[in-house]
């Protein structure tokens, strides 16, 4: 059963890092995936879960680039995945069932992110929608069996990384690939929103079987620069960096460090205080509290807790079954 999208409370704040939140934690024996996880975000996630003992996975599209941001790392292996690609997903999900391994935690992490112009995968697919929800989609559910084992074992967790941004995105039902009025931030609004809807119908769909599904917002995280010149501009007008140039560290508005922004993904990873719970927005280490007023968007305020719209078990399951027909 879906858990009340409501504040527990945790002992973690807006501030706390990811080794915050796993501090005492041991996941010794357990093994992780986390898609993208040579990433910034990514990248504290892997360091965050083979330091409290877990055995992690970095499935990536390019694993050289992955092998050299994570290879020093104990406990950390590289495995090529293409999540634009349903023949390179399903061979990993093979290759996974078939080493016989149970999956007690899956990071649906890689993303992509504004792209200034329409980008299509090899089917036709917006690329956006196809990384960040159809490919993880169709990941997860090549998982099921080792998910399953895991969670008659003592329970699995599918976290997927979704952002505020899901308040404001919609999916376009009728046009989820553009192919007419494409622009950047409804194609990323898009995708996110489609991760927390993801994350609703999994969750109903398998908690039964010990498999629960979170989604979390990390916060806005821009690294510590310094920043591409194309992009100063637009992280000012957004509060994001200062007069200098200098990134702006703010967790209680949202603006976080790498270490800052990972602690929301490892709690609904890997914390014991989520135990049982499923189908909820996790915000700030804690599960986020239900807002649906209207909230815009200004450089002093980034509106990032749940609302019904993005939580909607109609369009969960409306969702569900379009993906399915995408991936047919």
């Amino acid at each position: 059963m879906t858990s009340p999208q409501a504040p527990l409370p945790t002992p973690f704040t807006a501030a706390s890092t990811a080794a915050d939140v796993l501090a005492g934690v041991d996941l010794t024996g357990q093994e992780a995936i986390v898609t993208g996880g040579h990433s910034r975000l990514g990248r504290e996630v892997t360091r965050a879960l083979a330091a409290a003992g877990a055995s992690v996975t970095v499935a990536s599209r390019d694993t050289e680039r992955a092998a050299a941001v994570v290879g020093g790392i104990d406990g950390v292996r590289v495995e090529q995945l293409d999540l634009t690609d349903p023949v390179s997903i399903d061979a990993f999900g093979d290759r996974w069932n078939g080493s016989g391994r149970p999956l007690p935690m899956l990071v649906n992490n890689a993303a992509v992110l504004f792209q200034p112009e329409l980008r299509l995968d090899a089917r036709g697919h917006e690329l956006a929608f196809s990384t960040s929800h159809l490919g993880h989609f169709r990941l997860t559910r090549a998982l099921l069996p080792s998910l399953r084992a895991a969670g008659a074992a003592g329970g699995a967790r599918v976290l997927t990384v979704t952002s505020g941004a899901a308040r404001f995105g919609r999916i376009r039902w009728d046009d989820v690939d553009f192919a007419s009025g494409y622009d950047p931030g409804a194609a990323y609004g898009q995708s996110k929103r489609a991760n927390t809807l993801f994350t609703v119908e999994l969750d109903r769909r398998h908690a039964d079987e010990g498999i629960r599904a979170l989604a979390a917002h990390p916060g806005v995280v821009i690294g510590p620069g310094p920043h591409r010149a194309d992009r100063v501009e637009s992280y000012r007008a957004q509060g994001l960096v200062d007069e200098q140039g200098a990134t702006v560290i703010d967790p209680a508005a949202g603006k976080k460090t790498v270490e800052q922004g990972a602690s929301t993904l490892v709690l609904g990873a890997a914390s014991p205080l989520l135990d049982g719970i499923g189908g909820v927005y996790l915000k700030d280490n804690d599960v986020a509290v239900l807002d649906d007023a209207d909230r815009p968007l200004t450089a002093d305020s980034i509106p990032a807790d749940a609302n019904s719209a993005m939580l909607d078990p109609d369009d969960a399951r409306r969702l569900w079954d379009l993906s399915e027909r995408l991936l047919a």
